[in-house]
């Protein structure tokens, strides 16, 4: 089976974690906000609808070392690292404003992704060599999915294409495939294709880490 990755989508670091285990369970939550106008007279108020709210992915992760002996915190540090503040990284709208953790993206699989930012991180060991090296680990982990990812991590102009209207340039990291790259710029994963015959890919299965694919407006 396919193994699932978190990784940063953002920043200098490419700090990847792949699954030891997948998970064997999930749940995303999705809500949105609803307000009431109560009324003395009424029974049942009006209700208005305030705003959506981020969905959420929640899921626990299994890690275990005790094939090969190694201490499983090694791992664990790699998931605290996607939760470090990046000092380059702006806040909000405001550029002056930096200083946060990388939005980062669940994937499983060739398709469906889910970019979002690390809320919670609960790590509980329950396996420890002689020596107190824990080797066996479960770690709960809450997502807020993220709707605007910062562009310039990924994705940046080049001259080729910076004067041709609606063409934009995507920088292949580790991890990415062509029909991933195709849903996540046009929501549909068979787009591929399209993606292969503006950059003339003989092999568009063998993308390769800093290679630059035009993104073409459909």
């Amino acid at each position: 089976m396919e193994k699932a990755f978190i990784r940063a989508i953002e920043g200098r670091e490419n700090i990847k974690v792949d699954c030891l285990f997948n998970p064997n369970a999930y749940t995303f939550t999705k809500k949105n906000s609803w307000t009431s106008d109560k009324s003395i007279a009424e029974n049942i108020p009006k209700i208005k609808f305030s705003g959506g709210d981020s969905a959420t992915l929640t899921m626990q992760l299994f890690l275990d070392t005790t094939t090969d002996g190694g201490d499983v915190r090694s791992v664990v540090t790699k998931l605290r690292k996607l939760m470090d503040i990046n000092p380059d990284l702006v806040r909000g709208d405001n550029p002056e404003e930096k200083g946060r953790p990388p939005f980062v993206e669940f994937r499983w699989g060739n398709v469906w992704s889910f970019n979002a930012a690390i809320t919670s991180l609960v790590e509980k060991y329950t396996l420890f060599r002689e020596d107190g090296i824990p080797v066996r680990a479960t770690v709960d982990l809450d997502f807020l999915q993220a709707a605007q990812i910062n562009k310039n991590s990924n994705k940046a102009q080049n001259p080729t294409t910076v004067g041709r209207t609606g063409y934009r340039q995507w920088t292949v990291r580790e991890g990415d495939s062509i029909d991933w790259i195709a849903f996540s710029e046009y929501g549909d994963a068979a787009k591929w294709r399209y993606i292969a015959d503006i950059n003339n890919l003989d092999e568009p299965d063998r993308l390769k880490p800093g290679q630059v694919l035009a993104i073409a407006p459909l």
